[in-house]
């Protein structure tokens, strides 16, 4: 089988300096298709794998570890397919969004069960607890722990190995604020050390604060790539949407819509939300004019440069 050439060096999607490479990759379950000929790239940083439940993140990363085979194209990891060249796991640790642990277990052991299978010391274990602070509680049963503190066992057992590539499935479900922070730290550190990391996760606001570069899945296929700011701005066909606020919502709204930068306004007491084609040009006539008007301007915040307006349109019409 002919490889599929690689994408333009350009493309946002395909990384600069990739180690994971997918290429033209389907995978089906008898009719249903789970991933529908997806060619990408991941490479040193934090990728997110940003998708609504059932859009095929899971399968993806199953077929990038070799728990499961691509119905069709081919995936190469460190340039070797994962289902046919064992030696390439070494390169590889995943933290799967099922809760495979064992209840009997501490967590201690849970990690120096996976430096056994990796083939490193127990040292390296008591490292990787450490790094997920979970050393208070490392020597007790797993059955007892939450469900953010088993997270963080898992994530333990993954960093065992030092793998150059770590694939995270939803890794801070259940996670308490204080966990998700340190969690989110923990793996952008290991990608400012040139590690690949490449997070899925349904959860806007984790995304937004872990990944520099966005690949968007719907319905299995390639929706939109890049960093949020650089998908937003391609999103031509639908308006920004701009809070604002002031000591005269109302006639500072009436001002508004003359203007050719705005699209609609709508008031809620002192806040404006103004849809605009025209961000720049928005952000250039407001302050002159809430001037002129003599009011007092105190927040102007654009609503859509975030992942939720990203993941709104994506989706928009499922």
């Amino acid at each position: 089988m002919t490889a599929p050439p690689a994408p333009a060096p350009l493309s946002p999607a395909w990384a600069a300096q990739p180690t994971v490479e997918v290429r033209a990759v389907s995978k089906w379950f008898g009719q249903k298709v789970a991933v529908s000929d997806l060619t990408c790239a991941f490479g040193p940083g934090v990728t997110g794998l940003l998708g609504p439940n059932g859009a095929g993140k899971t399968t993806l990363l199953r077929m990038l570890v070799g728990l499961l085979s691509p119905s069709d194209g081919e995936i190469a990891v460190m340039g070797r397919d994962p289902r046919h060249r064992p030696d390439v796991y070494r390169s590889l640790a995943m933290v799967p969004e099922e809760d495979a642990v064992y209840g009997f277990q501490t967590a201690r052991q849970f990690a120096r069960y996976a430096a056994v299978l990796s083939g490193v010391g127990p040292e390296a274990a008591d490292r990787a607890i450490a790094t997920v602070e979970l050393g208070d509680a490392a020597d007790r049963p797993i059955s007892g722990f939450s469900k953010g503190m088993r997270q963080r066992a898992k994530v333990a057992a993954a960093l065992v190995l030092d793998a150059p590539i770590l694939v995270l499935d939803e890794p801070l479900n259940g996670t308490d604020p204080v966990q998700r922070a340190h969690l989110i730290a923990t793996f952008r550190s290991l990608a400012a050390a040139g590690r690949t990391v490449i997070v899925s996760s349904h959860v806007l606001a984790e995304v937004e604060r872990m990944a520099d570069r966005v690949l968007a899945i719907v319905d299995g296929k390639l929706a939109a790539a890049g960093d949020v700011a650089s998908i937003r701005q391609a999103m031509t066909d639908i308006p920004y949407r701009v809070r604002l606020e002031a000591d005269d919502a109302r006639r500072l709204a009436a001002a508004l819509v003359e203007s050719s930068a705005v699209g609609a306004v709508t008031v809620e007491g002192r806040v404006l939300t103004v849809e605009t084609g025209d961000l720049a040009g928005l952000g250039r006539a407001v302050a002159p004019l809430a001037r002129s008007l003599g009011l007092r301007l105190s927040l102007f915040e654009p609503e859509d440069l975030s992942l939720e307006s990203v993941f709104r349109y994506l989706v928009r019409g499922r």
